[in-house]
């Protein structure tokens, strides 16, 4: 399945190489989900497309399906528990942060879940500027050098009810070992493990050209690969699959901008 402008399909492995040819901390279970609200703060539909997001308008309905979807794919895999998802591109300009934050967006339609979206691109971060979310303490980065801050203070809202946003931070020319830090390891299971009902997004930094993709998959329980339609060669995407273990790769997404 292919779907014009930026939007998204889905497939297991083997079929998707041969298609290649061509937060604020605070309780998230019961009736106290309801807090997790944006207020006076939350995003129009208009100001959301205008953002590149989904939402529940029949104006973008068919790309909102093709990430309920997923959503839907990744839930099925996971036996009823809580999850942490890496999205990478195959190579940069793919639109890996475009499906990483739909993504996102879509686990936090359902009233019964919250979602939060890190972003792991220490290269070239750019989720809060795609999401109008000024970092003014700091993100990822700058807990894991600096813990004593606290995971609060680099939790932000994002103007969409239920999900929230831990930006990068400080950028960074290689974040292996930040990635393989127990301070990583430890940040990730707190998140996940506090409040059930809450989706871990990583948007990753594209496969090609860096170790840090694969050091992510460790961390996380699924990878979803995402391919640039028309861009990324069915040899490219075979290569990029390998990087990952197979019981944890949960599909491939190809998008296609208009």
């Amino acid at each position: 399945m292919k779907i014009q402008d930026d939007s998204v399909s889905t497939d297991r492995r083997g079929e998707v190489i041969d298609a290649a040819r061509h937060v604020e901390e605070q309780p998230a279970t019961g009736h106290s989900i309801a807090l997790m609200t944006e207020g006076s703060h939350a995003l129009a539909p208009l100001q959301l497309e205008q953002r590149r997001l989904i939402h529940r308008e029949d104006s973008v309905r068919r790309q909102s399906d093709a990430f309920r979807e997923i959503r839907t794919r990744l839930l099925g895999l996971a036996n009823n528990q809580n999850f942490i998802t890496l999205v990478v591109a195959v190579s940069p300009q793919s639109g890996g942060s475009f499906v990483a934050r739909n993504l996102a967006a879509a686990f936090a339609f359902d009233e019964t879940k919250t979602s939060l979206l890190i972003d792991c691109n220490l290269r070239y971060p750019n989720q809060h500027k795609a999401m109008g979310v000024e970092p003014a303490k700091g993100g990822l980065i700058d807990y894991l050098e600096h813990p004593i801050r606290g995971l609060k203070s680099i939790i932000y809202q994002t103007g969409i009810p239920r999900l929230r946003l831990v930006p990068a931070g400080t950028s960074r020319e290689n974040g292996g070992e930040f990635f393989s830090s127990f301070r990583m390891r430890a940040m990730l299971d707190s998140l996940r493990c506090r409040y059930n009902d809450r989706y871990l997004i990583l948007d990753g930094p594209p496969i090609k050209g860096s170790p840090d993709a694969r050091i992510l998959s460790e961390l996380a329980d699924f990878v979803v690969v995402v391919v640039g339609y028309g861009r990324d060669t069915p040899a490219a995407v075979n290569q990029a699959v390998a990087n990952f273990e197979p019981n944890k790769l949960a599909g491939v997404v190809f998008n296609q901008s208009a």
